[in-house]
């Protein structure tokens, strides 16, 4: 494993916006994670770790697009007219030999079209009987026709390294007779909870208690993530103890994660159990809900110290902890795109920072083609289940001193940076 320098995470005293922040995470984060080759079937959603260069032009051969008859462009009569039916191809099936010249060519899908060939004219287009073939006027040279290497050349980076693989590039590394991949190591990540207050569902709920939803909440997002995950279970509000614990995990983990313990409060231990055995930096982001973030290192190993309060926790992994994760296990790391959506309700908000609103959305009506934004529940920071209920997040920008109902607004979709 990679150990990192204590001081990669190192940031200003003053807040971050998300695109600092990212830019930061960008240039400073390199993979940690060694590499390994595994079979196609098991590459979903892995890291790609090398460029996958193609030996072949995809598709191979120039082959027809639709059933129908091959002929030569240059031989059609501009108002149509009868040729003689020379052959047949099937997919699979290259012609034998080369048509007398004035001949067409009976042609199936996928089939090669025969050297010489440029045109595929549709059956339904066309009348055979007799051994002859009437074909329509004004047929467009090179109609139908699939041309050699015009989905892959040969040669060419058909997927680049630090891609997160999905449906489609299995296929595509199919197409060029790829059965292996060579991809990122799994990033192992050690999650736990702190504070006496926190118990485990399934347990008896004391006085003043809650149960933890947030590890398991950020356990389902590292799993969406292809992260290997060790559960730390919860870690009472004793020094020693969480020192203890992080310091171990460490040794066999590429990442330890908390969520609660790193303000500055007096029975918030996680800062100083990490201090002790590396380095934490406070990166405060101008977003709301999730502005406290911590992010160390920790034995050589990166640290990342989520909020204590649920919805707070998962913005804060979205926009700063799965960009590092995403860096560390060697993946590109981009901003998510935003999608245009019409707000359905007004909310005012302070400049100065990044604000998240929970919504789910709903298909416009009448003269409202894009669909409408609706708040998915109250706003508060704990409030888990206007998170469950929301299909994504508005996206408020720093200067925005609110929304109008009406309004166009930037619209992050949990499919974006929850899978």
């Amino acid at each position: 494993m990679t150990r990192l320098a204590d001081d990669c995470f190192a940031a200003d005293p003053v807040p971050l916006s998300v695109e600092t922040a990212l830019k930061r995470i960008r240039d400073r984060l390199q993979a940690v994670t060694g590499t390994e080759t595994v079979a196609l079937d098991a590459a979903l959603d892995r890291i790609l770790a090398e460029d996958v260069v193609s030996p072949i032009d995809v598709p191979p051969h120039h082959n027809a697009a639709v059933d129908g008859y091959a002929v030569r462009a240059a031989e059609l009569e501009p108002g149509g007219g009868e040729m003689p039916v020379a052959g047949r191809v099937a997919a699979g099936h290259p012609l034998q030999g080369a048509p007398a010249a004035g001949a067409a060519v009976r042609i199936f899908t996928g089939a090669p079209v025969p050297q010489g060939f440029d045109t595929v004219v549709m059956q339904e287009d066309c009348r055979e009987a007799g051994g002859r073939v009437l074909l329509p006027a004004g047929t467009r040279p090179g109609a139908n026709v699939r041309l050699r290497g015009e989905d892959v050349t040969r040669g060419a980076v058909t997927l680049a390294a630090g891609r997160r693989l999905g449906p489609g590039d299995l296929g595509l590394a199919a197409s060029i007779g790829r059965t292996a991949l060579t991809v990122r190591k799994r990033l192992r990540v050690a999650i736990a909870s702190t504070g006496d207050e926190v118990t485990e569902p399934g347990e008896e709920l004391r006085a003043g208690a809650v149960f933890d939803a947030n590890r398991h909440t950020v356990k389902a997002l590292l799993a969406r993530l292809g992260c290997s995950v060790t559960d730390l279970g919860i870690l009472e509000d004793d020094p020693g103890t969480i020192a203890r614990a992080l310091a171990e995990a460490a040794e066999s983990h590429d990442v330890v994660m908390t969520s609660g313990g790193v303000s500055a409060g007096e029975e918030d231990h996680v800062r100083s159990a990490v201090a002790a055995h590396g380095r934490i930096d406070a990166w405060r982001l101008s977003v709301k809900p999730g502005r406290p973030v911590a992010l160390g290192v920790i034995g050589g190993r990166a640290f990342i110290g989520l909020p204590g309060n649920p919805v707070a926790a998962v913005v804060a992994f979205v926009t700063l902890a799965r960009p590092v994760l995403l860096a560390l296990s060697g993946a590109a790391v981009t901003a998510p795109p935003r999608y245009p959506v019409t707000a359905g309700f007004s909310h005012a908000k302070k400049p100065g920072r990044r604000e998240f609103l929970r919504v789910r959305l709903e298909p416009g009506q009448g003269t409202v083609r894009a669909p409408v934004a609706i708040k998915a529940g109250p706003d508060g920071s704990g409030i888990l289940s206007a998170l469950a209920a929301a299909d994504g997040l508005i996206d408020l920008a720093e200067d925005s001193a609110g929304l109008a109902k009406g309004e166009t607004v930037a619209y992050l979709p949990f499919n974006e940076v929850m899978r």
